[in-house]
């Protein structure tokens, strides 16, 4: 089988950077650092945080596309306006809109009728922009980089968000089958999985992992902000073991260093970064500070076990 050259080291000087879900949050981090790189930006997304728009509006690099990644015509359409305004397609593509579990795409409160929009949204996308990705690449005979923003939750469970969880397990898998694409067309994939500390809530972890440490570490970026019912939920008022900007430098490094190779799952927690191999998985580092208390684990489960009390009201 004819192989290609790898992307190897790929620094975003001068590159063409598309990020959706770049108008806040990590993804902005990301947009930010690419930008003092030289990179030229078109930022994918419903809409602009205040940062973002600033950036946009006074650099002429920055561009902005309103873009609903659910929507397939939208994710293609970044692609023609960057041939436009620059005469070439993408060099660097990284899928980081997502949602935690909102109301409208909830697996226990379950309001949708027809599919899960966020599965449409943390699992389609991704797969559909990587793969728009090579079809971009390979008509321009270019290298490129593929980053996708994933979770550790996407490394064990949590019986509170099974859809994200479920997500994130997806993207994981997705990038691991995707690694020959690197050696093969000259495309690397990678996923980034940052510390959405969620502690586990199926009783056989809870001697094993389960500490007060692990109730308030969370990325503090809108995914978590714009739902402050999942705030008090998992307890995250005061949280934050890594920030944004820490899982954008991060990013960068994955794009940017030829010793991540295509496939790689690089996870970022208060306690570094790693690699996470494909087989035997050691649990991620935490401090042993405590267990968790009942209490935590009841204000956890609440939601849950009242949507399901209302279930077995209406039967009866």
């Amino acid at each position: 089988m004819e192989k290609h050259e790898m992307a190897g080291d790929f620094p975003l000087t001068n590159k063409i950077v598309l990020v959706t879900g770049g108008g806040s949050g990590i993804s902005f981090e990301f947009v930010r650092l690419a930008h003092a790189k030289k990179a030229k930006i078109l930022i994918a997304d419903l809409q602009l945080g205040e940062e973002a728009r600033q950036l946009v509006e006074s650099q002429k690099n920055v561009h902005f596309e309103t873009c609903d990644v659910r929507r397939w015509k939208d994710l293609r359409g970044p692609i023609d306006i960057s041939v436009r305004i620059w005469n070439d397609v993408p060099d660097v593509y990284i899928a980081g809109a997502g949602v935690f579990e909102p109301k409208w795409s909830n697996f226990w409160q379950d309001p949708e009728d027809e599919t899960y929009d966020s599965i449409a949204i943390n699992v389609n996308h991704p797969m559909k922009l990587t793969r728009i990705a090579i079809q971009a690449l390979l008509s321009r005979n270019k290298k490129g980089v593929v980053c996708i923003i994933g979770s550790i939750a996407g490394l064990a469970g949590n019986y509170a968000v099974p859809l994200y969880c479920a997500s994130k397990h997806a993207v994981t898998g997705f990038v691991r089958s995707m690694a020959p694409c690197e050696e093969l067309e000259g495309v690397k994939i990678t996923a980034m999985c940052p510390w959405y500390d969620i502690y586990p809530t199926t009783k056989r972890d809870f001697g094993l992992i389960a500490t007060t440490d692990m109730l308030s570490s969370a990325v503090k970026t809108p995914l978590w902000t714009n739902q402050p019912d999942k705030m008090d939920q998992f307890n995250l008022d005061g949280a934050e073991t890594v920030t944004a900007a820490q899982v954008g430098e991060a990013i960068v490094s994955l794009v940017e260093d030829g010793q991540y190779k295509g496939g790689t799952v690089l996870e970022i927690t208060a306690y570094g970064t790693r690699v996470i191999p494909e087989w035997n998985i050691s649990p991620t580092p935490t401090k042993l500070t405590g267990l968790v208390s009942q209490a935590e684990i009841d204000r956890n489960l609440a939601p849950i076990k009242a949507s399901l009390n209302n279930q077995r009201t209406s039967l009866l």
